[in-house]
C-alpha cells in the first residue's frame, strides 16, 4: 500500500519566475546532485538527525491553524547558514501567516513562500544563498531542509519537513546498485523510521521534528488540487525561536502512541448490532430494489450522528449524487453542488465531529469527508469498501506510524476497509444492511475527476426506528459478496505487482485529496 514507484524532487521558482515542477521515478537512476561522491561522504560518518539537543538550545516553534504546535531541533554545526537564514526570518515574523503551497502525501510538506504558489521567497540576505549539505544530516522522516531549484546555491525562505515512506531491503539495495553508497546506519535509519533518502546530497537539511510529528504526518493527508497545493489554506500561525528546556523529545510517529487516543486499548464497536426501537438511517438509491441501512453511534459520535439525522429530516439528501467514486476504496456524497465543493451542517458552516478509537474505517463504515481536520466536517459523507490486508501490508502499516491493536488488525485482514484513514475523519456509523450495493456502486465507470458518468442518484434518506431486520454486516452475508473476504487477500496480494499497487495507490491518494472537502488519503 505505501509503495511508490514515483518520487518528486522539490523545485521551486527558476530565476524566470516559473513554477519548476519536476519528477523522480524511484526505479530510475538519482539526479546529478546526488552522486557517488557525494554519497561516499556519509559512509563512515554518524548520523546527526536524532542527537537530542542540550538545555539552552535554540528550538524553532512553528504553530500550523486548527493542527497545532510542531517543535525543531537545529543543527548550526552542520548548516551554519541555513540555521541563521531561518532563525533570523523567524524573529522577524517572514513566516507569520504563510501557507503550506505543497503537499504531497508519503514525501513531504512545503512552505515558506511569501507569494504562496512556490515561485517566492528570499533569504535574510536578500535573494538565495547557498546552504551547502552535510552528510551528518539526511532526509529522515521529520527532516526539515530548504527546497532549491536545482542546487543549494538557490537556498532562500522555502522549506519543506519530510514524511516519506518505510523503505525496504531491495529499495536500498537498488539506490546502493545506482550510485548511492548508503551506510549501515543510514539503512537502518530508512528502513525502521523513513524518509526519502534519494534527496540526499541534493538538499540542505538543517533541523529535525522533536514534537509534533504527528501534526505533519496529519498534514499530509489534506485536500489537494493543481500542483499539489491544499484546497484549503494549511496556515503558519506563528514560527517562533525558543530554547530547549529539557522536554520529552518524540522522534518517531511510534513515539505518538501514548500521545494521541488510539484503539489500542478499547473494543471495536461498528460491528455492534441495533437494538429494537433504536435510531437507524434508511438509503434508497435509485436502480436498487433494497435500500441501504446504517447503525448509528450517538455515543461516539453525538454531533456527527445529530448532524446527519437532522439533515436527512429535512429531506436535504433527497436527490444528491455520490459525486465521487473511487474502486477498492469509498463511495462519496451528500454535497448539493454535485461536484465536491458544497455543503453545510444543521448549524450552518462546519462543525467539529471528532473521532473515537472506538469506531474505526472497516468496509461499510460511514463517515464525514473533510478538508483537513474533522473540525471542517459538513454535510459530505463517504462510505468505505476498502481492501482486505495481507499480514504484510498490515505490518507495514505498523511500520508507517499507525498503530493498530489486534482487534483492528484481526477486521482490517478479514473484512476490509482504509486503516489510513483512521484518527483523521469522523466514523458515525456502519451499513447492516445493503452492503451489497455499496460495493456495486464503487464498480460504477467514472471520469478523470472520479465522478460516475452515469448519476448514482439518493432518492431519500430516512430516519426509522430499528424493527430487528436482519444484520448483515459483512460483505460474505450476501448471496454471491465474496470480495472482501479473508480467503481472498492472499490471492489478491499474489496478484498485484509493485507496479499496479503503486498506480492503485496513487490514484486513491491523489483522487482522495482532489476536492475542497474529501475524505483523505488523505488517510492515513
Amino acid at each position: 500500500m505505501f509503495r511508490k514507484s514515483l518520487a518528486f524532487l522539490l523545485c521551486v521558482a527558476a530565476v524566470s519566475g516559473c513554477l519548476t515542477s519536476c519528477g523522480k521515478d524511484e526505479n530510475s537512476s538519482s539526479d546529478g546532485n546526488t552522486t557517488a561522491t557525494t554519497m561516499d561522504a556519509a559512509q563512515n560518518i554518524e548520523i546527526a538527525n536524532f542527537t537530542e539537543p542540550q538545555k539552552g538550545d535554540t528550538i524553532i516553534i512553528m504553530k500550523v491553524k486548527d493542527y497545532g504546535e510542531v517543535k525543531f531541533r537545529l543543527f548550526p554545526e552542520y548548516a551554519e547558514k541555513g540555521v541563521e537564514n531561518f532563525v533570523e526570518l523567524a524573529k522577524k515574523g517572514y513566516y507569520d501567516g504563510l501557507t503550506f503551497h505543497r503537499v504531497i502525501k508519503d514525501f513531504m510538506i512545503q512552505g515558506g513562500d511569501p507569494v504562496g504558489n512556490g515561485t517566492g521567497g528570499e533569504s535574510v540576505w536578500g535573494g538565495e544563498f547557498d546552504g551547502g549539505t552535510d552528510p551528518h544530516l539526511i532526509h529522515a522522516s521529520g527532516a526539515l531542509a530548504y527546497a532549491n531549484s536545482g542546487s543549494t546555491a538557490t537556498d532562500g525562505s522555502q522549506f519543506y519537513v519530510v514524511t516519506g515512506t518505510i523503505c525496504t531491503k531491495d529499495d536500498i539495495n537498488y539506490y546502493r546498485q545506482n550510485g548511492m553508497n548508503i551506510s549501515p546506519q543510514q539503512e537502518e535509519i530508512y528502513t525502521t523510521v523513513g524518509g526519502t533518502p534519494w534527496l540526499d546530497g541534493g538538499y540542505t537539511v538543517f533541523g529535525q521534528v522533536i514534537d509534533g510529528l504527528d501534526i505533519i504526518f496529519k498534514l499530509q493527508n489534506v485536500a489537494t488540487g493543481a500542483n499539489d497545493k491544499p484546497n484549503e489554506d494549511v496556515i503558519i500561525e506563528s514560527m517562533t525561536v525558543g530554547e530547549y528546556n529539557g522536554e520529552e523529545i518524540h522522534w518517531f510517529m511510534r513515539d505518538y502512541q501514548d500521545i494521541a487516543p488510539t484503539a489500542a486499548d478499547v473494543d471495536v464497536m461498528n460491528f455492534t448490532e441495533p437494538e429494537e426501537g433504536e435510531t437507524i438511517v434508511t438509503m434508497d438509491i435509485e436502480g436498487y430494489d433494497h435500500p441501504v441501512m446504517f447503525k448509528l453511534f450517538p455515543e461516539y459520535a453525538s454531533k456527527g450522528v445529530e448532524n446527519f439525522v437532522e439533515l436527512a429530516k429535512s429531506g436535504y439528501y433527497d436527490g444528491l449524487r455520490f459525486h465521487r467514486v473511487i474502486k477498492d476504496f469509498m463511495i462519496q456524497g451528500g454535497d448539493p453542488a454535485g461536484n465536491g465543493t458544497g455543503g453545510e451542517c444543521i448549524w450552518g458552516g462546519k462543525f467539529d465531529g471528532g473521532t473515537d478509537p472506538h469506531l474505526i474505517h472497516v468496509a461499510g463504515a460511514l463517515a464525514y469527508a473533510n478538508s483537513g481536520s474533522t473540525s471542517t466536517n459538513g454535510s459530505q459523507f463517504y462510505i468505505v469498501t476498502g481492501e482486505v490486508y495481507s499480514d504484510n501490508e498490515i505490518n507495514e502499516l505498523i511500520n508507517n506510524g499507525y498503530p493498530l491493536s489486534e482487534d483492528q488488525k484481526e477486521l482490517y485482514s478479514t473484512v476490509g476497509g482504509t486503516p489510513w484513514l483512521d484518527g483523521n475523519y469522523t466514523v458515525f456509523g456502519q451499513v447492516f444492511e445493503g452492503l451489497d450495493i455499496i460495493f456495486d456502486i464503487q464498480n460504477a465507470d467514472t471520469d478523470e475527476y472520479d465522478m460516475p458518468n452515469k448519476d448514482v442518484t439518493i432518492k431519500s434518506v430516512t430516519v426509522q426506528q430499528y424493527a430487528g431486520e436482519d444484520v448483515k454486516f459483512r460483505l460474505s452475508d450476501y448471496e454471491g459478496g465474496t470480495a472482501n473476504d479473508a480467503e481472498n487477500a492472499d490471492d489478491a496480494e499474489n496478484a498485484e505487482t509493485t507496479e499496479e499497487t503503486t498506480a492503485e495507490t496513487e490514484a486513491e491518494t491523489t483522487a482522495a485529496n482532489a476536492d475542497s472537502e474529501e475524505t483523505e488519503t488523505t488517510a492515513e
